[in-house]
């Protein structure tokens, strides 16, 4: 019978922070480690998503799409505590990070890639042959959540059309009328349906949530400098707000 600590690897886990010498260090590496855990987490869960759309089980869908909400809006709180960090305290042990910088992070970016969210150019941050290309690459040429969703609603005799079920799935999905008149009849006929809808509504704001904040605490911390790794660092950052993963969503909500 393993121990707590044997079951959750707590010796491996608690041994794989190694600040310098200075103080507020550990605490940037333990919130950014949290993340990627957190990431790990939304992953596996949008991956069983899937599943379940595919068995048309939209109970079991809607359960876990309100775990990934939690989750996400635990992401958006933590940023609270990355904010007790000053600049000055963050600049103290700033040069330790090199070259490394979350805008790396190809965890978010497989995130970003199964929410919709598709660049090529992403791949190029990640060496040819690495394991993190390789999973970027079949996460760039794989369906997204929209599509998935699309597919649950065909398979229930819905109007889906074949701008949506033959889109290019390299590139994030594009606004469709006749996909909005079959949502809005959705959303007059169907309660459980619309109720799911709306949790799709609550992962694209909460997404948008997280970058907004994450661009204001770059913006108080760094203010205008260049991020780590050479990017534009808040100016970049500023680039990916506002940008819906489901443009249908939010577009019918002039036509109530």
């Amino acid at each position: 019978m393993p121990s707590y600590a044997k079951y959750l690897k707590l010796e491996r886990l608690l041994t794989s922070q190694e600040p310098g010498a200075d103080h507020d260090e550990m605490l940037f590496i333990v919130i950014h480690q949290t993340y990627e855990l957190w990431f790990k987490e939304i992953l596996h869960e949008l991956d069983y998503l899937r599943t379940l759309l595919a068995r048309d089980d939209l109970p079991r869908s809607g359960h876990t799409m309100k775990r990934i909400l939690t989750i996400l809006k635990v992401m958006v709180a933590q940023i609270d505590i990355l904010e007790t960090m000053t600049p000055l305290e963050f600049l103290s042990f700033r040069t330790r990070l090199e070259s490394g910088s979350g805008f790396q992070s190809a965890q978010f970016r497989e995130l970003e890639f199964v929410l919709g969210q598709k660049r090529s150019s992403a791949l190029d941050n990640y060496p040819a042959g690495s394991d993190e290309r390789a999973r970027l690459e079949k996460r760039f040429h794989a369906t997204t959540l929209w599509d998935w969703f699309a597919g649950f609603l065909g398979g229930r005799g819905f109007d889906i059309p074949d701008e949506v079920t033959e889109r290019d799935i390299t590139k994030p999905p594009a606004a469709s009328p006749a996909m909005q008149q079959t949502l809005i009849g959705i959303y007059r006929s169907d309660p459980a349906l619309a109720e799911f809808c709306e949790r799709l509504v609550d992962l694209d704001e909460g997404l948008q949530e997280w970058r907004y904040r994450h661009v204001k605490m770059v913006e108080r911390t760094i203010g205008a400098k260049p991020g780590t790794v050479g990017s534009a660092g808040a100016e970049y950052l500023h680039t990916t707000l506002l940008k819906p993963l489901f443009p249908d969503l939010w577009a019918i909500r002039s036509a109530f």
